[in-house]
């Protein structure tokens, strides 16, 4: 009498998990029915999920993938023990955790474990082995669960739908719940099914790493516009501070290590790709201002296995940098240091420093010629134009104007000094001098700069 009650209570069970129609209702509704909490709290949950995959990942933040992760975690929680107390339940019911040392066994209890379908057999009076048991159990549990999961699967392809970046979450709580089981049993139904389910997770997830380094490959700049900080690196910055929430003491943080290897060199050559294909704004300025950004976010997330990335990134936009300004100083006193040049030349073929204005093109009249046409006055209508051309290539968000106009003081008064030197040492005595001195050079920087 007593096992057919059971027989109908393992059978209620399993009908609560398919639905009273004994077929798999929605991925959220069918898990919510394991949920202890009021049926309310669990017609609430689903429809936020339902709204949720209503919505673009563009509309979603912080708060709507931490919603996502709690309903996540909570049907991971209650699915957990259920299925153990099943279990336990299963073993003891059937005496499966019952090994006898001797084949004794009461006629009355082989016929009883015979009318059991999936109870255990024995032949020539010698009960199962363990591993056969656990086998049993297993195939007892996939009956009763057989709905789990397809319905996880369900799950994560809604969280996935919802925002790729869900793979996350759901990699490093599946991790966790899957490492627990098998610390209780490696063998058991719900180490099994988390494992397998897992491995879904996990291919998500890498699904979004390859969806983002495609999307670098692909990425199309506009023709009339400074290009500024690239989407992907602006993407990646979010990826990685969004990960190192996530993953912080996490078991797969290899995984994610991993992850941001193959993203950052991705990052790396698509800035280079961009910047070489850019038209409005100079090559140095798109290496320049994306590389600082990329340093920036790398120093401030402290991301050790990206420690040398953090390096080559600062090293690449000083060098861009430095490019940028030398190559922009030219222009404001272009025939001055094209005349200079020429004398370095000259130096350069052995002609001694002080012979240099002996030289018909790099004589004492010629040199005055050329600082004429570099008064004070024209020195800051030059450095003034300069100011406007590099605020039209580079971009507000970054704020480098002023590093930038910085550096670009710095080189002008250095270029100013070599002058100065080139003038003492091939034109000595001579009594010639710039028309403009390095206190002018810093008093036209600082008002070009307060005024604007």
């Amino acid at each position: 009498a007593t096992l057919p009650r059971k027989e109908s209570a393992v059978k209620q069970e399993t009908e609560s998990l398919h639905g009273s129609s004994g077929k798999l209702t929605g991925s959220t509704s069918s898990l919510n029915k394991l949920s202890v909490q009021s049926s309310g709290n669990r017609r609430s949950q689903s429809s936020s999920l339902l709204d949720m995959g209503n919505m673009s990942a563009s509309d979603l933040d912080v708060a709507d993938r931490t919603k996502f992760d709690k309903i996540f975690e909570q049907v991971l929680s209650e699915l957990e023990p259920l299925c153990l107390a099943e279990q336990d339940f299963i073993s003891k019911f059937f005496k499966l955790q019952q090994h006898q040392s001797t084949s004794g066994t009461t006629t009355n209890e082989a016929e009883e474990m015979d009318g059991v379908a999936l109870s255990r057999s024995y032949t020539s009076g010698v009960p199962q082995t363990v591993s056969s048991e656990k086998d049993m159990i297993r195939q007892m549990m996939t009956k009763i669960f057989r709905c789990i999961e397809p319905e996880l699967n369900n799950l994560i392809a809604l969280g996935d739908k919802i925002d790729s970046f869900n793979s996350l979450y759901m990699l490093v709580k599946m991790s966790h719940h899957v490492w627990t089981a098998q610390n209780v049993d490696p063998a058991s139904f719900l180490s099994t099914t988390l494992g397998n389910v897992l491995v879904t997770v996990k291919r998500n997830f890498d699904k979004c790493i390859s969806n983002q380094m495609k999307q670098m490959d692909e990425v199309k700049i506009s023709k009339k516009s400074k290009v500024g900080i690239l989407p992907f690196v602006a993407e990646f910055e979010e990826f990685a501070a969004l990960a190192e929430s996530i993953f912080k003491n996490a078991e797969r943080r290899g995984d994610l290590d991993k992850a941001y290897i193959k993203l950052i060199r991705a990052v790396f050559d698509s800035v280079e790709k961009v910047a070489n294909e850019s038209q409005k704004t100079p090559r140095d300025v798109v290496m320049m201002e994306n590389f600082h950004h990329i340093f920036a976010t790398l120093s401030r997330l402290k991301i050790s296995c990206l420690e040398a990335e953090k390096k080559e990134a600062k090293q690449k936009y000083t060098d861009h940098l430095q490019s940028y300004v030398i190559y922009s100083l030219g222009q404001p006193l272009e025939k001055l240091n094209h005349f200079f040049e020429g004398v370095e030349a000259r130096v350069a073929q052995g002609i001694r420093e002080e012979e240099v204005s002996y030289q018909l093109a790099f004589n004492k009249q010629e040199l005055r010629k050329v600082i004429k046409e570099y008064p004070g006055k024209e020195v800051k209508k030059g450095l003034d134009n300069l100011y406007k051309k590099v605020d039209k290539h580079l971009c507000e968000e970054e704020n480098l104007l002023q590093v930038v106009w910085h550096s670009m003081q710095d080189e002008f008064i250095r270029q100013y000094k070599h002058f100065e030197g080139l003038i003492a040492r091939c034109y000595p005595g001579s009594g010639i001098t710039m028309e403009f001195t390095i206190q002018d050079i810093l008093d036209y920087c600082s008002s070009i700069a307060q005024s604007h």
